[in-house]
């Protein structure tokens, strides 16, 4: 796959229904729009704060949705990952990405949350999720921090000729 994440990567806003809603409603806002999700997709959360996200997706009608705490054994049962990963380092969310990558299936996405200030993490968070064979998509970035989606790679075969 092609390092491209400049070329594909699209800088997006997302607007929230209240701006007086608390920072930590729109992270889940801006992460679920980010990741398309919706309310029947299997969605697994890693992160500082994945119980409290998890409690609060089922409270919005996400059903099928847990943290990485009691998330079960890796199988590619997931569509979705959602990271929160504010107030830790690069280092350690390379680790996460790892093992994160085997819950999700085959056309799983993932999307990264981090603090405000971290650019040049984003910069690298792009080519991270792109060694692990994600596609980079879209970017959200806020006064309060920002995230990076990214869908997994699926090679479809060719057609062959006749």
């Amino acid at each position: 796959m092609p390092r491209r994440a400049a070329s594909l990567l699209r800088q997006v806003t997302i607007m929230t229904s209240s701006h007086h809603a608390p920072a930590g409603e729109r992270i889940i806002e801006s992460m679920i729009a980010l990741a398309r999700c919706s309310t029947s997709q299997r969605i697994i959360v890693a992160g500082s704060q994945s119980v409290e996200i998890m409690h609060e997706m089922k409270r919005r009608g996400f059903e099928h949705v847990a943290a990485s705490a009691n998330c079960g054994k890796a199988a590619g049962q997931y569509d979705v990952a959602l990271v929160d990963w504010r107030r830790r380092t690069p280092k350690d969310l390379e680790s996460m990405l790892d093992w994160l990558v085997g819950f999700l299936g085959p056309e799983g996405a993932v999307v990264v949350w981090m603090d405000p200030q971290k650019a040049l993490i984003r910069q690298n968070l792009c080519s991270m999720l792109e060694c692990r064979g994600f596609v980079v998509g879209e970017t959200a970035i806020h006064d309060y921090g920002s995230a990076v989606s990214g869908k997994r790679y699926v090679a479809k075969p060719l057609p062959k000729a006749a």
